[in-house]
């Protein structure tokens, strides 16, 4: 049996298989997933994703399924157990932004239907698809997540700087960042087609 081939930045992490093979980049129009990965990126600023990536888990528990509704009511003394907590990384700044961030991000849903329905309006609602032959030729922005990052600060979220959010268009399938030589390139393609 022919071994698949993948974008070579999976290959530095373990954990990153399943991620690279079944998440990344597939489309995703769930408004929880959404919200995931807006705390899992909050925290991961500043560090690397792996760092992050490996305790998501912890994350789900400590903050509510990654419900916004329950976390966007997280108590003053609820934040400060949170900062307790060795599971997740304890920076206060970072967990107070995630509640925010969930208040806010109820306001979008409540403004635009879904969160998905405004992330998706950036690319309108059709994925930037570039083919690229290596790792290297990926951009940390576009214009499309400079954009997306300035109209969510205005909107109060914290932590959505343009590299953030490119990422999260990355893994939502507004952009398919997959090197075309990757067997999820073409898969990815064909998804947007149906």
């Amino acid at each position: 049996m022919e071994e698949k081939i993948r974008c070579p930045w999976m290959f530095k992490v373990p954990e990153y298989l399943p991620y690279h093979d079944h998440e990344w980049g597939t489309p995703n129009h769930n408004d929880i997933a959404h919200f995931e990965f807006l705390v899992m990126e909050n925290f991961q600023a500043g560090l690397s994703f792996a760092a992050v990536f490996r305790k998501r888990e912890n994350y789900r528990k400590v903050f509510a399924g990654f419900d916004p509704v329950k976390v966007a009511r997280f108590t003053p003394a609820k934040i400060e157990k949170l900062v307790l907590n060795p599971a997740i990384i304890r920076n206060r700044q970072k967990i107070k932004a995630v509640v925010n961030n969930a208040g806010r991000f109820l306001e979008v849903q409540n403004e635009f239907g879904s969160f998905d329905a405004y992330i998706w309006s950036f690319v309108d609602g059709k994925p930037i698809v570039k083919g690229w032959k290596k790792t290297s030729q990926i951009p940390v922005t576009i214009k499309a997540s400079d954009k997306l990052s300035i109209d969510l600060k205005k909107r109060g979220f914290q932590f959505v700087g343009s590299t953030t959010m490119y990422a999260h268009m990355q893994t939502f399938g507004l952009v398919n960042d997959h090197v075309v030589s990757c067997f999820r390139f073409e898969e990815i393609n064909k998804m947007h087609l149906k």
